[in-house]
């Protein structure tokens, strides 16, 4: 094994030093880039330059290679932290807990893929705002601009990967996946779902214009792609890796070889979700990841620098999205504990409605909090995950109860919250019967 030059450079001068504060200087509760480590106080005296030695040594003593390399053909190597194996245990645990009962879970489902859509666009540079966003998802609405296509363009490859993930990646899969991403989202139409060509770059610069990162030349990217591929089926190396390491890598491999002119992110994003379904995760159908990168896109980003600039060490890419999993399952958690609260306080108020089904008391829990919400069948049938016909039975019941209001609006009708739905719900009286419209009467699903 090659050690790195910080260890060879500082040989013998002062490895009696490093050998003496080995255990001081090589903690084991964090993962230290260099840039972080040289803004430390000095231990007892001792060189950055020393103390970096010794954490390089510990760490190369312990790095597991992948066949995976960059430009320079140099590979790429990760560490498996102890804090990163307590995450590890407790994912593996909880694979299959998902703490929502099965009249929710599609619900759940639906609202992950939106907020997941939203946040993996806004990644990438989408404008929309969050509220007008989730409006057009929820409505099916079509998108008015660029900004609106790639959210859209983003659920719908979310959808695709959810009935992918029995099968093994392939190259053709992956420029689907970054088809249905990126068109009508380019400027150059004819790159959605093809690989660079010689002579177009897709270089990485900051806000100054330096370069951050530069890729693969094109040439390589067909074999690359095929390497992937194999990577992600757990077919190379012929060493154990946890899948959810496995996955972050995936997600890691995507992004740094920038195969596509546009769309790169989102496509390693939403192949970081294939993996963990396809590995059994059914956890990640309800996560949304994207919305925590949102929060801290800087560390995002740093997260892949510090990767390249230390010896290709992935661990910090993998510590990064590890914390960013915990995170979205802590998230998660407690919008599942909010969503039972709201369902339970509506239930009170829907006593005399004990025939609601969790679907409609759901709905109505939130009419309760956003009056001035508007119903449409196309949309109560993405929310919550069911058939056109099961969503347009639900909104009908409810306006028979008087709980919502109808009305037409070209030929797609339009449930409303009644001003009194709060003293609606305190009696049970004036229940009037109405006769649903005739299937006929709307539009199509497909135009709703």
């Amino acid at each position: 094994m090659k050690l790195p030059p910080i260890i060879t450079d500082i040989i013998p001068q002062q490895w009696a030093l490093v050998l003496e504060a080995y255990e001081k200087l090589v903690p084991g509760d964090c993962y230290l880039h260099w840039d972080e480590l040289k803004m430390q106080p000095q231990p007892g005296g001792i060189s950055h330059e020393v103390w970096w030695a010794a954490l390089k040594l510990a760490r190369s003593s312990r790095l597991h290679f992948i066949p995976f390399r960059d430009r320079r053909n140099q590979p790429f190597n990760f560490n498996i932290p102890d804090g990163l194996v307590e995450l590890l245990h407790q994912l593996d645990h909880g694979r299959n807990e998902r703490d929502i009962g099965p009249e929710d879970l599609n619900r759940f489902i639906a609202s992950a893929l939106f907020e997941e859509a939203i946040a993996s666009a806004r990644l990438a540079g989408a404008t929309t705002h969050y509220a007008v966003a989730k409006e057009m998802l929820r409505t099916g609405r079509p998108p008015g601009e660029r900004s609106e296509q790639m959210i859209v363009n983003l659920q719908l490859a979310l959808e695709r990967v959810r009935g992918l993930q029995d099968r093994e990646l392939s190259p053709e899969i992956v420029l689907e996946l970054h088809r249905c991403i990126t068109e009508g989202t380019l400027d150059e139409p004819g790159a959605a779902g093809r690989l660079r060509r010689d002579g177009e770059e897709s270089l990485l610069v900051d806000s100054a214009g330096a370069v951050q990162h530069e890729p693969p030349p094109a040439g390589e990217l067909p074999l690359r792609m095929e390497q992937m591929c194999t990577f992600a089926n757990g077919r190379t190396p012929k060493i154990f890796i946890h899948p959810v390491i496995r996955a972050v890598i995936l997600h890691f491999w995507l992004a740094h070889d920038r195969p596509f002119l546009d769309g790169n992110g989102r496509t390693a994003r939403t192949l970081f979700r294939w993996a963990m379904l396809r590995q059994a995760y059914p956890l990640f159908e309800l996560l949304s990841i994207s919305p925590v990168l949102l929060q801290a896109p800087a560390g995002y980003a740093r997260a892949f620098l510090q990767t390249e600039t230390d010896d290709n060490d992935l661990t910090y890419f993998i510590l990064h999205q590890a914390m960013a999993i915990r995170t979205a399952v802590g998230a998660l958690h407690g919008r599942a504990v909010r969503k039972t609260d709201e369902v339970r306080e509506a239930k009170e108020k829907l006593r005399g409605f004990a025939e609601l089904n969790p679907r409609q008391q759901a709905l109505i829990a939130h009419a309760l909090r956003k009056p001035d919400t508007r119903y449409v069948i196309a949309g109560h049938q993405r929310s919550q995950g069911v058939t056109h016909q099961t969503a347009r039975d639900d909104l009908f019941d409810l306006s028979r109860r008087e709980l919502l209001a109808v009305d037409r609006e070209g030929r797609r009708y339009i449930f409303q919250v009644p001003a009194d739905l709060t003293r609606r719900l305190q009696s049970t009286a004036g229940h009037r019967r109405t006769k649903p419209p005739a299937q006929g009467d709307e539009l199509p699903t497909a135009l709703l």
